[in-house]
């Protein structure tokens, strides 16, 4: 059963962290360099509106699953990482709070009402805030890995 609540766990993670590498590495230069404005806002907010269900799926699995692992080790002798690992996590979910209420709301309210200055801006910070958790997951996954 552990194992089976690891993978859950694990492919949460990829699928979370995998999708911000995916927007910040591979998809937001492309978009910049191929499209204007309008449509490249309107794309962002689109692409945005599907993954931050796979995100928020992500973190409901990340959550159940950590606290089921957590649980299951005897008081004193979770490994340092471990907590190290679900600290970061919560500052992570906590970030992606502040891009989905804040910055993506604006965005597509901008994207509503084709303001595009405004809209470009939204998505840039969204952008530093997806490189900031992108950071933070891959702290996390060092501090589980190399601190036990």
């Amino acid at each position: 059963m552990h194992n089976l609540i690891l993978f859950f766990h694990v492919a949460a993670a990829i699928f979370w962290m995998g999708g911000m590498a995916f927007m910040v590495l591979a998809l937001r230069q492309p978009l910049a360099d191929q499209l204007q404005p309008p449509a490249r806002l309107q794309l962002i907010a689109a692409v945005l509106s599907r993954f931050f269900v796979v995100v928020g799926i992500s973190i409901a699995v990340l959550l159940s699953t950590g606290v089921v692992m957590l649980l299951g080790v005897p008081a004193g002798t979770t490994p340092p990482g471990w907590h190290v690992m679900a600290a970061l996590g919560v500052v992570m979910m906590l970030v992606f709070g502040h891009i989905f209420f804040s910055p993506y709301r604006r965005l597509k309210r901008a994207v509503a009402a084709g303001d595009w200055p405004a809209g470009g801006k939204c998505a840039g910070q969204v952008t530093l805030l997806a490189k900031v958790n992108l950071g933070l997951g891959w702290l996390a996954i060092a501090a589980v890995m190399l601190w036990r």
